[in-house]
């Protein structure tokens, strides 16, 4: 069972999970990470770095955001590792308790 990274990371994107991952399985949009599924090796370690409580073990994702799962899959194949911790953008805090924002997602 892989983590997936959920809602709460779209336009925050912190990056403090990353410097966790002993697999380097984070792939990195311009506006959300994603977990590589096939690479995660459920260690857990980024659920509690993770300030925007985003990533979520595979059967514990909320029941309106189980779509994330796929789309993780999806988005881990097209974009590229981050294997370091960078500055979140100037405005995540401003995003962090914003909700409904998939249609921010930019891919």
């Amino acid at each position: 069972m892989a983590y997936v990274v959920a809602e709460n990371c779209i336009r925050c994107k912190y990056t403090d999970c990353v410097e966790v991952c002993p697999v380097d399985c984070f792939r990195e949009g311009e506006n959300f990470l994603v977990i590589d599924p096939d690479e995660c090796i459920d260690c857990t370690l980024c659920v509690a770095e993770c300030p925007a409580n985003a990533i979520f073990a595979e059967d514990d994702v909320p029941a309106d955001q189980v779509h994330f799962i796929k789309l993780n899959a999806e988005l881990a194949k097209l974009w590229k590792p981050i294997v370091e911790k960078k500055d979140a953008p100037a405005d995540a805090d401003e995003w962090l308790h914003v909700k409904d924002k998939l249609h921010l997602l930019k891919r």
